[in-house]
């Protein structure tokens, strides 16, 4: 992979409205050479030029700018949804480790909507068990998580998102605690408006600066789910 991440132009976004108005193989066939150029060549050096910071972060994540390794496949599997259209609108990469369980490990990922972009980390859909050892892992040492999230009532870029339970799992929580602990699934992510319809290429320094803040969770995270 000897491309350099030049952004996200302005042909990337036509192409994913262009597909989310006319989500059929009649449409998409004659414009494939669209989602290769602008969408996927494009995913390949970002994931190529993010590769190295990223296995700083963790040597055992797999790091290679291929679909189905780090990059998200056009095609929507169909076969167990309602919904039937066949590509997907949006397109992600993710930084993971390769195992058959890696739903309940964290990840970090990037992606791509029509009109938006988000980036961050956590679980992809962590199971109750794991978000149980979790929990268990908080009530067992919260100085040590607190350590881990020092980070985070100091920047702006990233959120906690996770459906949340509607009741009060702990009573006695501080609500610092509260907001990580009452969740069914747990990830930070910063979310983000398409500016001029392009992203530049500082996307890789912005994403690097905010996935080296995150890390202490990140490990954090993967310690809980060994």
């Amino acid at each position: 992979m000897n491309e350099i991440f030049d952004g996200f132009s302005t042909e990337t976004f036509q192409f994913l409205k262009s597909l989310s108005d006319n989500n059929k193989k009649e449409w998409f066939e004659p414009h494939k050479t669209d989602y290769l150029d602008h969408v996927l060549k494009p995913l390949q050096a970002l994931v190529a030029g993010l590769g190295q910071f990223m296995l700083s972060v963790d040597p055992d994540f797999e790091v290679t700018p291929t679909l189905n390794k780090t990059i998200s496949r056009i095609y929507r599997d169909t076969r167990f949804s309602r919904d039937k259209s066949p590509y997907k609108t949006s397109q992600w990469i993710a930084f993971k480790r390769n195992r058959k369980d890696w739903m309940e490990h964290p990840a970090y990922f990037f992606e791509i909507s029509p009109d938006s972009y988000r980036y961050g980390m956590g679980f992809y859909s962590a199971n109750r068990q794991t978000m149980d050892k979790f929990r268990k892992s908080i009530d067992a040492n919260p100085k040590s998580f607190l350590s881990a999230i020092s980070f985070y009532k100091n920047q702006k870029i990233f959120i906690i998102e996770g459906e949340e339970y509607k009741r009060p799992l702990k009573t006695e929580l501080s609500k610092e605690l509260h907001e990580w602990y009452n969740r069914k699934n747990i990830y930070l992510v910063s979310n983000q408006q398409i500016e001029e319809d392009c992203i530049t290429r500082e996307l890789i320094p912005d994403l690097m600066y905010g996935f080296k803040n995150i890390a202490p969770f990140y490990h954090y995270l993967s310690k809980v789910a060994i």
